[in-house]
């Protein structure tokens, strides 16, 4: 039976996983690596040392764990983190580490490219969206403003996936789901926005040609084929944006299906048949890696990553069971203690670079397991700020598809229900964004006609968490204080922001 790779270049680290025809996971393997801060707000990687190395390692492992050869692989498909900017010099050589998606130092730059396409009117012409500090290129006007020898050689831009694309096949491409997240993309034509790039003066020819996710694109370079164990020739497919891919490999291909992905990043994402687009600019509108498709997405910056910098912060030695198992010791609502996840800004609803995280309503009785739980349901609050807004722009929800390692935890998993107040379903397979890549090349390469027949053949559902009526109860009278405090702390995050700035 024939076997498709899928890769995904993730903030945390590369996984690789193997499928075969049928959906079944031979295989999977995760190199992680780190994230460079060197100043607040700033999130790097190096695009080679980190990335690209990671990629050849979890291919290497990910074969040898299948007990497969490379020969083996019938196409090969990518994913990963979005946003992320990788500038190459004309010797295709890497010039700075990549900004990443998590990177928050371009307020300026998002403030002067609004302004240059016409203002939030212009921006839902244009693009379909308002600019923010995630997306692609402000960091390309930052480059431009702070490191003008840098900009000055400059000969490609290119997406994280994208580079590792060029490195396993020679090829530049792009593809839409992932270039919809630019501010350089016109989601309703799907394509490249030359009103954008004339008004904002970059090149055209800085930007790879840009497919459909399932199109075939390159195939593995003999250098490639020497380094990771893949066989020369082998097709590599346009693949897709970590949540536009993450969402086919959760089936959502049709409309009412969503799928709420709890990574480092939170995301709710809802297949569309029509570019709706929200005149109010809350959430994102991209287009989706089902050709002809598109998906509204909210996000939540620091979501599964709020978790990890508690552990990492106030529960050194301790695993993600001790301390979920520690916050479920307190009192659903924590007796009023609340956690805004704004670690490194937010995005939706409010799309603020300048927010922070906070714990508000602390007591002589908060204990460290107080603060646990806290964490964990004001992710989910943050959640429940995504579905409002879908609620309140028609946006239909017959199916929540639950998705990445937060929906691994049983309890977190049961607080989201009760949060959101609706059923949440598990997958058969959960390997996320890589299990779509994966079957994007298994289309791509014609073992499935289109996305919806792959996915219809291979991913199914099973029960996860229903809602409990009680729990329910008590989050919805936290919930109002939660939706109150940005509001009311608005004023005060630009303030630190402003004292930090340049801060080293």
């Amino acid at each position: 039976m024939a076997i498709f790779l899928g890769i995904d270049t993730g903030t945390s680290g590369t996984k690789a996983v193997l499928i075969d025809q049928s959906g079944k996971l031979l295989a999977s393997e995760l190199i992680e690596y780190a994230l460079s801060t060197p100043r607040p707000q700033w999130a790097e990687q190096h695009p080679d040392t980190d990335w690209w190395q990671a990629a050849i390692k979890a291919i290497q492992g990910v074969l040898a764990k299948a007990g497969v050869s490379g020969s083996d692989v019938v196409g090969v498909g990518l994913t990963g983190q979005m946003h992320g900017s990788v500038f190459l010099d004309k010797s295709h050589q890497v010039l700075r580490p990549a900004l990443l998606w998590c990177d928050a130092r371009t307020g300026a730059e998002c403030a002067e490219i609004t302004e240059l396409l016409g203002g939030a009117q212009g921006c839902y012409d244009i693009l379909g969206q308002p600019v923010f500090t995630s997306f692609t290129a402000p960091k390309v006007l930052w480059v431009r403003k702070n490191e003008p020898a840098v900009y000055e050689k400059i000969a490609q831009i290119l997406l994280p996936k994208d580079y590792i694309r060029f490195k396993l096949t020679g090829e530049f491409a792009a593809e839409v789901s992932d270039a919809s997240g630019t501010s350089l993309f016109d989601v309703r034509q799907r394509t490249w926005s030359k009103v954008a790039l004339d008004k904002l003066g970059i090149p055209s020819e800085w930007l790879p040609r840009v497919v459909e996710s399932p199109e075939q694109t390159g195939v593995i370079s003999a250098e490639a084929a020497a380094l990771t164990g893949l066989k020369a020739g082998t097709p590599v497919v346009g693949g897709g944006g970590d949540q536009a891919a993450g969402a086919v490999g959760c089936g959502v291909v049709s409309t009412g299906q969503v799928v709420s992905s709890l990574g480092t990043s939170g995301v709710v994402f809802a297949h569309s048949d029509t570019a709706a687009i929200d005149p109010q600019m809350r959430v994102q509108t991209f287009c989706h890696a089902v050709p002809g498709t598109w998906g509204q997405m909210g996000c939540v910056i620091s979501a599964g990553g709020s978790l990890r910098w508690y552990r990492d912060t106030f529960a050194e030695g301790l695993g993600y069971d001790a301390i979920t198992a520690g916050g479920a010791s307190a009192p659903a609502g924590c007796e009023g203690l609340l956690y805004l996840p704004y670690l490194a800004g937010e995005r939706n609803p409010y799309f603020d670079p300048d927010a922070r995280g906070v714990f508000f309503g602390a007591t002589l009785r908060s204990t460290k397991d107080y603060f646990a739980r806290a964490v964990l349901e004001g992710v989910s609050y943050a959640f429940k700020d995504l579905f409002t807004l879908f609620a309140e722009m028609g946006v239909p929800v017959s199916e929540i598809r639950a998705s990445g390692g937060g929906a691994k935890s049983p309890f977190w998993l049961q607080m989201m229900a009760d949060v959101i107040e609706k059923p949440h379903v598990l997958l058969n397979i959960d390997e996320g964004p890589a299990l779509g890549a994966a079957l994007l090349a298994a289309v791509g390469t014609g073992a499935y006609s289109s996305v919806p027949e792959a996915c219809a053949a291979t991913v199914s559902t099973r029960p996860g968490a229903e809602p409990d009526a009680m729990q329910s109860k008590i989050y919805s009278r936290y919930y109002p204080t939660y939706r109150a405090l940005y509001p009311a702390l608005a004023t005060a995050f630009k303030s630190v922001a402003s004292a930090t700035e340049g801060t080293p």
